[in-house]
């Protein structure tokens, strides 16, 4: 399956056409969840006495402790992730994901991250480069002492490229995961009409995931990092979006089938 994905992905970055590259994403992210229902399918049918493949846990290394920009590149896991029946605990410092799920699943996840990552970090860089998020302000609270007091002023201060680009990265995770999402459940709604039944075998699945889920699962408390940045660039966030509809999937000759480190 990954090998038919990545032919997929290579045909994506071959070509200058938006709508071609979308079609071939959109194509990858079907495959896949075709694949996934007919796996789910195939276990569902199992014998009680065959060996019967199982959800499992696997690590995620977003990036190292103290490197900036570890947010957006767990928000566009935890995106493809949620597209594709994967569910995901994180740490505090966001530089590792706890992802649970179908192996299969897991290892297409990883795929298009490893894919996508670059995609993201290259428009934010360009976008950066156009230097057009300058033209916009934001307004920020100053606090100085005076006479022993604290005072607080506020002040309207150009945006930092750190916002721009946090911002455009936001919003380039989020259009991915909705195209994905899109993809997936157009994907889902097929199957489901051709086969009758296969609406219970995908409701069982979802059962299996949330109770190894739940038995598995040592978190706590809520990750801050899906929260929107205080400080918000208008044109870095549409540009983003743009970027993220125009993604192609796909930046290496071939796709590993389970790599353990992602690299950026």
């Amino acid at each position: 399956m990954l090998t038919r994905i990545g032919g997929l992905l290579r045909q994506a970055e071959s070509t200058d056409n938006a709508h071609e590259a979308d079609a071939f994403m959109a194509a990858a992210q079907r495959l896949a969840t075709a694949a996934s229902v007919d796996l789910a399918m195939a276990r569902a049918h199992t014998g009680a006495r065959e060996r019967r493949a199982g959800p499992v846990q696997r690590l995620v290394t977003i990036g190292e402790v103290g490197k900036k920009g570890l947010r957006t590149y767990a928000q566009l896991f935890l995106a493809i992730a949620a597209a594709n029946d994967v569910q995901c605990d994180i740490t505090a410092t966001s530089t590792v994901i706890f992802a649970y799920g179908f192996a299969e699943d897991i290892d297409v996840c990883e795929a298009l991250y490893s894919s996508l990552l670059v995609q993201m970090v290259r428009a934010s860089d360009a976008y950066l480069r156009s230097g057009t998020y300058r033209s916009e302000s934001t307004v920020r609270t100053v606090v100085e002492r005076r006479g022993g007091r604290e005072v607080r002023t506020r002040v309207r201060k150009p945006i930092a490229p750190v916002t721009a680009r946090l911002n455009f990265q936001s919003a380039f995770a989020a259009r991915i995961g909705a195209r994905l999402a899109e993809t997936k459940q157009e994907t889902e709604k097929e199957a489901v009409s051709a086969s009758p039944g296969t609406d219970l075998v995908l409701r069982g699945k979802a059962l299996e995931l949330r109770d190894f889920y739940r038995s598995t699962s040592q978190a706590r408390g809520s990750w801050r990092g899906n929260r929107a940045p205080s400080a918000r660039s208008t044109d870095a966030q549409r540009a983003g979006d743009r970027a993220g509809r125009a993604a192609r999937l796909g930046t290496a000759p071939e796709l590993p089938s389970s790599p353990r480190r992602l690299e950026e």
